[in-house]
């Protein structure tokens, strides 16, 4: 399998964490965004909406979407479960996984679109708003407040094991920090204990 990938992009991490979880053998070949490579007719055979990341299988079929990837690894390699086993569990997880997705990773993009390195990067292609980003800000910082308090009652973000909900997070959160200005603050001691947990496994470092 080839994974098709940038590495400072946080979707193409999150997959990366996956893959390195389950310990799959994957060979990742690197789009040069920069070059709008992935607006180019060979890449949007693969993903047609000209995102990373995109599989690609071992009998040369695509898929998008850093989840549904993640699901497809799954699928092909059960363990360690990282989707959940019981109903229960599965639509536990699925929930924390879409209110990450939801109100904490569409938060830090509508900063990230309208924040200083996209103005250099993409500077007189569109119009940033800057009510925006000042709206979008104060969600992340209140968004992590709220963890805080969840995870005062619970070791993970969807309950007492690891899942794709924390990489979910731990990617959201890294990405918001090194390049979007959005660092947590330091009164959240339990998010911060759950970041020490997350980012210390070997497979944070994919």
């Amino acid at each position: 399998m080839k994974l098709y990938d940038v590495t400072n992009a946080p979707n193409p991490r999150r997959v990366r964490i996956f893959i390195a979880e389950k310990g799959i053998p994957v060979e990742f070949v690197q789009v040069d965004m920069m070059a709008g490579a992935h607006k180019q007719p060979d890449f949007l055979d693969k993903h047609p909406s000209g995102k990373v990341p995109a599989l690609e299988t071992d009998d040369r079929q695509f898929i998008g979407e850093s989840v549904a990837i993640c699901r497809y690894l799954e699928a092909l390699q059960p363990e360690p479960n990282l989707f959940g086993r019981s109903p229960y569990e599965l639509g536990r997880i699925e929930m924390h996984n879409r209110i990450l997705e939801l109100e904490l990773w569409t938060q830090i993009g509508t900063s990230w679109v309208n924040g200083p390195i996209v103005a250099k990067m993409a500077a007189g292609r569109f119009k940033q708003i800057p009510e925006a980003k000042t709206a979008s800000d104060a969600n992340v910082h209140r968004f992590y407040a709220r963890l805080n308090s969840e995870l005062e009652k619970r070791q993970y973000m969807a309950g007492d094991r690891y899942t794709i909900a924390d990489i979910t997070a731990l990617t959201a959160i890294d990405f918001a920090t090194a390049l979007v200005g959005l660092k947590p603050v330091d009164d959240l001691p339990y998010l911060w204990a759950w970041h020490e947990r997350v980012s210390s496994r070997p497979s944070a470092k994919a």
